[in-house]
Parts: structure tokens; C-alpha cells; sequence
């Protein structure tokens, strides 16, 4: 350990160094990424890249217990993206609980049910459902099956959106089934689809002891207040022109929500940060009312998670270490697991609208590098100065349901409750 800590001007040229080193790392491995989108015949890049090979998930201890099991009665949540890294992750410490069956909310059913088994969940503990969040129609179907299994409906707890794509090199948009950029589409769009389609089954749930809770991941890449949310291509929404004309543009404009040319990291940061706003609408307009606690949350650095699979393999190397060792801001699966899901089950975080985050191995460089050792408690991180814009994130709201075709029956706890929508003549979204 360090005797004495650093002068302040040397603290900031080491993080700014490493900054320069990340955004040279982002930029160099643009120049030599292949090429998606409109070329590639209208296939998305996950499909694209499926035949690419995946270093196999190495197993992980089981985390602690965060807190002591209370409830005799199984409650149920949903787990969006729950058959890898993060997702399964919490699959698994909800269920080492043993107070939850997790409905994991999935693309490639085989997929999770392989890896349920791998890592030994009980049978019983858990249930596979095929989702595809770019495909607004899958959403809806996930909805009706779920409403269709009347255990699980009936003791449902809590929502984690969870699932998100992330294209760090793509130099060209690629779309989803109904028309929309991706990365946008995938990890916002379907997810606030799906959000607001289960809060009226969340709030008709029964009262099983706790408050149900509907969280969203969110990223510190997304929070301009962090050393990390300053690398650029920084997230910005700008007037929200690209969302508002169905970002189905091409390379050079409306693509992204902002209108600009695309940009592929930025794309995935733009969506993280609609997601940490959409819960501080949500919270704002039904918190009072339905008495659900809506939350974001940061858990911590997975450098390894299966997210940066598209990043260049010399990042895929190097990241982790700078993660460990520079930053500390690293964390496992299995904690970030375990994290996620004290959000959703612990009494402490039963702040609607917040946005937790950890300052051990957490985005708090400065508490990562200097003292490490708080790593239990979370604390409600201030966000950015537009993600804290209710007037942006209201308008961010309304144009998200009008794009995804939310009816005024399916908006709110009670349907028709919904803040009327006053927006000027969309046009017909998708490119269908």
C-alpha cells in the first residue's frame, strides 16, 4: 500500500492518461471494425457476430448473503439477459436466497437453460421464457405468457431490465425487427415496453411483505459526473430528433436519438442514460400511487462480462487489468450479481428514483483507489445534469411510448392514467 497518497495533479494525469488510453484504444479499434448494418442485409449484429467464438464463463463462488431470508412464501421476479454475466448472476443469488423463482427472460432459451444447470440451480427455482427486446411483438407475447402463468403473475416482486447490446466498434447503425437502431432499441426501447407492461401486474400482485420493485441497470458511462462518463463519445440525448423520427436512419443522420451520425459507443451510452431517466419518470408519476419503488443502479466494473464481446481482443486483455489494478472499480459477476439483487430485495433501497451505486469497486474512482473496502452499502449517486432534467426526461418519455405503440389502456398502474402526450405529428415508425 501507499504511504503517502499521490499529489492531486498526479492523481489526475494518471486517470487522465488512462482515459486517453481507453478513447485511443475506442478509436483505433474503429478503424479496423467490420462493417454492419444496411450491408449486411438487414441482419442484426448479434446474429452477425454469432458465429464468432466466446471464451466459455468461468463458474464463480456463490456471493454471501447480503441480508438474512425473512419471507416463508416464494415470490417471483423477471431477469431480462439472465442466461449470461450480470443477468445470470443475479439469477443465481436470488435463488441462493431461496425465497425467489426467477423467470429468466431470454433470447436463446437452450442457452440459459444450459447454464441454470452448469452453475446447479434447483428444479423448480427457475423457468425459461424466450424474449427478444428488439422485436416489439416478442415483448408483448413475453407479456401474455407471463400473464398466462397465474403462480407466478400472482406472486410477482419484481422487474430487472437487465439485457442490453453494446457495438463499441460499429461505424454503421444496424436495426432491430422493427426498424429502430439497435442499441437504442434493444436496451431501451424494449425494455420500457416491457416495463410498462408489467407495472399494471406488478401493482396486482399480491403483498407479500416487502414493496415491489421495478429496477433498470444503468451504467456510469451514461453519468457525465464520473471520470468515466467524461471519455467521449460522451452521452447526450441533444433535442432527441433521431428518436423522434424512429431511428431508422443510416450513418449519417437520425440513428441516434440526438439525429447526429452514428456512433457506436455512443449509441449504447445515449441508451443508458434513457434508462435512468425513464425510472425517474416512472417513480415521479406512479411511485405515490402504486407504492412500487422504481430504481437504477451501477453495480461495479465487470471488465470480463460477456457485454464487451464485440471489443477488440487487446481490450478484452488489458481492460480487466486496468479495472483491477488502476481504477479498482473492478468487480466479479458474482458480486455485481449479488449487488443487483439486494436492490430489488433488500429494505434499504426502497428509494424510488435512485440511482445506486457502490463506492468500493464502484464509479467512485477516487474511494476505489483509496480505500476499497467499502463494498456492501450502496448510496443514491447523483446523476448528470441531463439525467436529472425532468422537463427532458418527461418529453424523453412521452416520444418513447408514442414509438413503441404504448395504448393509453397500457399506461400507468390502472391503464388510462397515463400523462397525456402532447407532441407534434409523429411519423410512422420502423422500416417495415
Amino acid at each position: 500500500a501507499l504511504s503517502q497518497p499521490f499529489p492531486t495533479s498526479h492523481r489526475t494525469s494518471c486517470f487522465a492518461s488512462m482515459s486517453a488510453q481507453m478513447l485511443a484504444s475506442s478509436v483505433a479499434a474503429s478503424a479496423v471494425a467490420p462493417r454492419f448494418g444496411k450491408k449486411a442485409s438487414g441482419v442484426s449484429a448479434r446474429k452477425a457476430i454469432s458465429s464468432v467464438p466466446v471464451r466459455a464463463a468461468r463458474v464463480q463462488a456463490a456471493p454471501k448473503p447480503a441480508f438474512a431470508v425473512t419471507a416463508s412464501s416464494e415470490k417471483t421476479a423477471i431477469v431480462t439477459g439472465a442466461s449470461s454475466g450480470l443477468g445470470l448472476y443475479t439469477t443465481k443469488s436470488l435463488i441462493d436466497r431461496g425465497d425467489y423463482h426467477v423467470v429468466m427472460a431470454v433470447r436463446n432459451v437452450a442457452k440459459a437453460e444450459k447454464a441454470a444447470k452448469e452453475l446447479g440451480f434447483p428444479t423448480g427455482s427457475y423457468s425459461v421464457m424466450e424474449l427478444e427486446l428488439g422485436d416489439l411483438k416478442s415483448v408483448r407475447n413475453f407479456v401474455k405468457k407471463f400473464r398466462g402463468t397465474t403462480k407466478r403473475a400472482k406472486t410477482f416482486q419484481a422487474l430487472i431490465c437487465n439485457a442490453a447490446v453494446y457495438f463499441p466498434n460499429a461505424v454503421e447503425p444496424t436495426y432491430t425487427v422493427d426498424g429502430f437502431e439497435e442499441s437504442v432499441g434493444v436496451t431501451h426501447l424494449g425494455h420500457f415496453l416491457l416495463a410498462n407492461l408489467l407495472l399494471q401486474d406488478l401493482v396486482k400482485a399480491d403483498d407479500m411483505g416487502i414493496d415491489k420493485r421495478l429496477c433498470v441497470v444503468g451504467s456510469v458511462t451514461a453519468n457525465t459526473n464520473t471520470l468515466a462518463g467524461q471519455v467521449p463519445p460522451r452521452a447526450n440525448l441533444g433535442d432527441m430528433s433521431g428518436l423522434l423520427a424512429g431511428l431508422d436512419g443510416d450513418r449519417n443522420e437520425n440513428a441516434m436519438i440526438d439525429g447526429d451520425r452514428f456512433i457506436g459507443p455512443k449509441a449504447y451510452k445515449d441508451a443508458k442514460l434513457c434508462n435512468i431517466m425513464t425510472i425517474k419518470e416512472m417513480s415521479d408519476r406512479w411511485h405515490e400511487e402504486t407504492g412500487v419503488t422504481f430504481s437504477s443502479m451501477y453495480p461495479g466494473c465487470i471488465a470480463d462480462t460477456p457485454l464487451f464481446r464485440n471489443h477488440t481482443p487487446t481490450f478484452r486483455f488489458l481492460f480487466p487489468l486496468i479495472q483491477k489494478y488502476i481504477t479498482k472499480g473492478y468487480v466479479t459477476m458474482s458480486e455485481a450479481g449479488g449487488r443487483l439483487a439486494s436492490v430489488v430485495c433488500d429494505p434499504q433501497y426502497t428509494t424510488s428514483g435512485a440511482y445506486w451505486a457502490w463506492k468500493g469497486g464502484g464509479d467512485q474512482l477516487w474511494d476505489n483507489y483509496w480505500d476499497n473496502s467499502n463494498r456492501e452499502s450502496a448510496f443514491d449517486n447523483k446523476p448528470s445534469k441531463e439525467g436529472g432534467d425532468m422537463l427532458k426526461a418527461k418529453k424523453m418519455f412521452d416520444i418513447s411510448a408514442e414509438v413503441v405503440g404504448l395504448k393509453p389502456s397500457e399506461m400507468g398502474p390502472k391503464g388510462g392514467n397515463g400523462v397525456k402526450m402532447s407532441l407534434p405529428k409523429m411519423p410512422a415508425f420502423g422500416r417495415n
